[in-house]
């Protein structure tokens, strides 16, 4: 697991309560929706409104064109077509949900982001970095997480995690159905934008047991986002 990075941007409504935005990001099968709803926990347990949502989807707009993206319709179009539409779908999620909700002073936590669309139709699928970093600004227009956890694993124990949970009637989706290549070289993907972006990402091993994996996530965010907030609480105290 890397250090844990300085407090980033933080989004806050009109009574100064602090909204934040978290991340999380890997390969197939990472554990990335199990994680995140214990982080959710964890947060209720404090009081904390959180918001869990996903990309591609999240609100009704994005979640039409998730089932394009998924489900492989979008496919014909190549990397750029597919970035074009995650960036679509992203506009719309902004917009709809994730805004708001920082707005407000809540805390979103979203399944996929930005990275993901620089991982697989950039780094991936071979979209110039000038033309996926211009979809970004367009989409995201300052909107940026505060933390991403970047879940690692070995992409075949990912890729057998990602069969096991699928529906005996259920295919696997369109990324899902890349060759071994294309995962390994995406694993490799997040790892580099983790190194490229030390004060907004954290990796953490994912092959570690579910709860090891919570902890250390929750150590990450205490860190972060409260353990400032509660020295700062002892210093007033003891002044």
């Amino acid at each position: 697991m890397s250090a844990v990075p300085p407090l980033g941007t933080a989004h806050r409504h009109e009574k100064g309560r602090a909204g934040r935005f978290v991340t999380f990001e890997g390969g197939e099968g990472a554990g990335k929706s199990t994680q995140m709803r214990r982080l959710q926990q964890r947060l209720a347990e404090r009081d904390v409104e959180a918001i869990a949502t996903r990309e591609p989807g999240g609100s009704p707009h994005a979640e039409a064109l998730r089932e394009a993206l998924l489900g492989g319709k979008a496919a014909s179009l190549g990397p750029l077509g597919e970035a074009v539409l995650f960036s679509a779908a992203r506009i719309d999620h902004l917009d709809r949900l994730i805004k708001p909700a920082l707005a407000r002073g809540a805390w979103v936590i979203c399944d996929r982001f930005a990275d993901s669309t620089r991982a697989y139709q950039g780094a991936r699928g071979g979209v110039e970095p000038r033309l996926i970093a211009l979809l970004e600004r367009v989409a995201l227009l300052g909107t940026t997480p505060d933390l991403t956890i970047i879940l690692d694993l070995p992409p075949e124990i990912g890729l057998e995690r990602a069969r096991q949970r699928r529906a005996p009637d259920e295919t696997a989706d369109r990324f899902e159905r890349e060759d071994m290549a294309f995962h390994e070289g995406l694993r490799q993907s997040f790892l580099d934008i983790a190194a490229s972006e030390p004060g907004r990402c954290c990796v953490v091993d994912a092959l570690a047991p579910e709860e090891e994996v919570a902890q250390a996530i929750w150590h990450i965010v205490e860190a972060r986002f409260f353990r400032g907030n509660a020295e700062q609480k002892t210093e007033q105290a003891s002044a």
